[in-house]
C-alpha cells in the first residue's frame, strides 16, 4: 500500500478529473494543482510533492500526448496504476435552468464526448483550457446562460448546480493514470497481478521489431501496451513504451526482456507496480 509523505502533485486546477483521480486514489490526502505535467514532475523530484499522477491514456480518445516523451528522462519511477472512470456532469450558476443554456464551456475533448447533449439542448460548444477552468468561469460569470461540463467535484469547489450527470456519450470514459514517485517500490517477485512498464528502442536491422517482440509471445507474456514515437523529430529514430503483465524476476518476462535487449539499442524499465483492481473489470457500454 503507497503512503505519500505530502500531497499529491497533478497537471491542472482544483476540480479537474486528475484532482479527482488523486482523491479516489487516495482519499483525505492533499492534492497540488501544477499547470504542466512538467511542473507536476518538478514538484515530486523538489519534495513539494509526496506522489504525483499523470493520464496515461484513455479508452476513447487514445494516448495522453507527452506523457511518453516526459517519463523516461524524468528520473521517476512509476510506482502504481490507477483508473478513474470519467462522469461528465452538465453544471450551472444556482438558480439556472436548461432551458435557459445557451452555451456549453469545456475542455474540447470533453466536449467531443458529449456531443449528443449539446445537439440535443441546441447549444453552442465554446472550447476553454480544461474541464475545471471552465467550471470557475461559469461560476465567475454567474450568467444563467452559459454551462460547463465538468465534474462533480468542480461543481461542488466552485458552487455550481448539477442540472445533469453522465452526459457522456459514451459510459465507458475511462482514463488510466500514472502513479509516480521518487524512488521505486516494486513488489516482491512471487506477488501475483505485476505490471511493469518500460521504453525501448530496436536495432537499425531488418525485422528488428518483429524479433525483438517475439520472445514475450514465445514465453506467454501478455503485452497490453506498445506505442512507437519518434525522438528528436527523426524518422530513423523510433522509440516504443510499453506495459506488460508480470514481474521482472519471473522468468517469463525475465526471458523476453532478455530476448528484447539482444535486439536493442536501449532498454530501460521505468516501473514495475502492483496492477489495478480496476483493469480485471470488464468495462460496460
Amino acid at each position: 500500500m503507497i503512503s505519500p509523505n505530502g500531497p499529491i502533485a497533478f497537471q491542472g486546477r482544483h476540480g479537474a478529473y486528475s484532482d479527482l483521480a488523486c482523491r479516489t486514489a487516495f482519499p483525505g490526502v492533499p492534492t497540488l494543482p501544477c499547470d504542466t505535467f512538467e511542473g507536476a514532475m518538478a514538484a515530486l523530484r523538489e519534495g513539494r510533492a509526496g506522489l504525483a499522477m499523470l493520464p496515461c491514456e484513455n479508452s476513447l480518445a487514445g494516448r495522453v500526448p507527452d506523457i511518453h516523451y516526459l517519463l523516461p528522462e524524468s528520473g521517476l519511477a512509476i510506482v502504481g496504476e490507477h483508473f478513474q472512470r470519467v462522469e461528465h456532469c452538465l453544471l450551472a450558476p444556482p438558480g439556472a435552468r436548461i432551458e435557459g443554456l445557451k452555451r456549453v464551456h469545456s475542455h474540447a475533448v470533453a466536449l467531443g464526448q458529449v456531443r449528443d447533449l449539446v445537439r440535443e439542448l441546441g447549444l453552442t460548444a465554446v472550447i476553454e483550457a480544461d474541464t475545471a477552468g471552465a467550471a470557475a468561469q461559469v461560476a465567475a460569470w454567474g450568467n444563467p446562460e452559459d454551462a460547463a461540463i465538468a465534474s462533480a467535484l468542480a461543481a461542488e469547489i466552485y458552487g455550481l448546480a448539477i442540472l445533469r450527470r453522465n452526459v457522456e456519450d459514451a459510459s465507458h470514459n475511462t482514463t488510466r493514470f500514472y502513479i509516480m514517485a521518487t524512488t521505486p517500490m516494486p513488489p516482491p517477485p512471487e506477488q501475483a497481478d505485476v505490471m511493469t512498464t518500460f521504453v525501448f528502442r530496436v536495432r537499425n536491422v531488418p525485422a528488428a521489431l518483429y524479433k525483438a517482440l517475439g520472445g514475450f509471445a514465445t514465453n506467454g507474456v501478455n503485452m497490453t501496451r506498445l506505442e512507437s514515437y519518434m525522438l528528436g523529430g527523426e524518422f530513423a529514430a523510433t522509440q516504443f513504451l510499453c506495459d506488460v503483465e508480470g514481474h521482472p524476476e519471473q522468468p517469463p518476462l525475465a526471458r523476453a526482456l532478455e530476448e528484447l535487449a539482444f535486439f536493442s539499442r536501449a532498454v530501460s524499465i521505468l516501473g514495475v507496480y502492483p496492477a489495478a483492481r480496476q483493469r480485471h473489470i470488464a468495462p460496460t457500454t
